[in-house]
């Protein structure tokens, strides 16, 4: 090897010492944040797979109600509740189930006979919120109910 080639090469090695150390610290680095936005997406998962079944809990809820009601036409005003109030003695066995399922619920039941016809309207909000710092959620059902003729 010439001179020259052997000054060149040590000039070389000096700049590239230290290359690997700051490429595995790169790397670590790009596998870190990777590893944050992946518990970040499983996070989000879980918690959209809770408000998933909150909803299907409301959804069985609110059509157990309206088999309940379906039953009891000729009675179905005392089915009706406000936001924060008690609900009466016919709803209380339905609300205190739906409160065990959906911890923390909020149940509005609004029943208005329609009109000139015989149906009855019945809608059915059911709201929770499944954490603190969660945003509420609500689920409505309206329906209609009919006597038999």
């Amino acid at each position: 090897m010439s001179a020259r080639f052997q000054r060149f090469h040590r000039i070389a090695r000096g700049v590239q010492r230290g290359i690997a150390m700051i490429e595995s610290l790169i790397a670590i680095l790009i596998l870190g944040i990777a590893l944050v936005g992946t518990l970040g997406l499983q996070a989000r998962s879980v918690a959209a797979l809770s408000d998933a079944g909150l909803r299907a809990e409301a959804t069985i809820a609110a059509n157990q109600l309206l088999g309940i009601m379906n039953t009891d036409i000729a009675n179905a005003a005392a089915y009706a509740v406000a936001n924060t109030a008690n609900p009466g003695q016919r709803l209380a066995p339905w609300y205190a189930g739906v409160r065990e399922r959906i911890p923390g619920a909020t149940i509005e039941i609004d029943v208005t006979p329609t009109a000139g016809t015989t149906r009855t309207e019945v809608d059915i909000v059911i709201g929770w919120q499944r954490t603190t710092d969660s945003q509420v959620n609500t689920h409505r059902v309206t329906s209609y109910l009919s006597p038999a003729t």
